[in-house]
């Protein structure tokens, strides 16, 4: 009889920069992100993460996003652009400010943790395409950020509902459009 072959795992890198930061784990990092693209079926994708400052993050919403400002999350898909059909398993980059998340955080009055967690989670559909432009488009994005960081032991609960009504002329502070960022970030690490 032949031998099943294992399924294999999302690979995820994680960097980090400026750290480290007090109460963050590389291996929970890797371990939340994997369980997210195991819920969206993707055991072959590769990701790669870097948690920083806000001066290295705002220096990078300075340049993609032309915002001199720091922000709490950045994608950078692969997928997207004129060479996104060669990126392969290769879904992209996702920077995470630790300073604003531990910040943001604080405000909710919510563990660092489910803020880390939601934010790469957010992150992670940017890579997918995911945008949140109109109130229907963030509803779906806020539902699908609530179910993947269920997948990976963090439960948003009533807040993500309470939220996904709210209605917004712009994105929530801190979350960024993809399609000004598609495929030109080389992140050095």
């Amino acid at each position: 009889m032949p031998k099943r072959q294992a399924p294999s795992a999302p690979l995820v890198r994680v960097a980090v920069e400026g750290g480290p930061w007090r109460g963050v784990s590389r291996a929970d990092v890797v371990r939340r992100v994997r369980a997210m693209l195991a819920a969206l079926q993707m055991n072959d994708a590769e990701v790669s993460i870097l948690l920083t400052a806000d001066d290295q993050i705002q220096n990078l919403n300075r340049i993609y996003r032309r915002k001199n400002r720091p922000t709490d999350v950045l994608a950078f898909s692969q997928r997207e652009g004129e060479l996104g059909e060669r990126a392969g398993p290769l879904l992209g980059d996702i920077v995470v400010s630790i300073p604003t998340t531990r910040r943001q955080a604080a405000a909710a009055r919510r563990p660092m943790s489910s803020e880390l967690t939601t934010l790469l989670a957010h992150g992670l559909l940017h890579l997918l395409g995911w945008d949140h432009k109109t109130a229907a488009q963030d509803r779906r994005m806020r539902l699908e950020t609530e179910r993947l960081c269920g997948a990976a032991g963090v439960s948003r609960g009533s807040r993500a509902r309470e939220t996904a009504g709210r209605q917004s002329k712009e994105p929530p502070k801190g979350n960024a459009d993809s399609k000004a960022r598609r495929g030109r970030l080389n992140v050095p690490y």
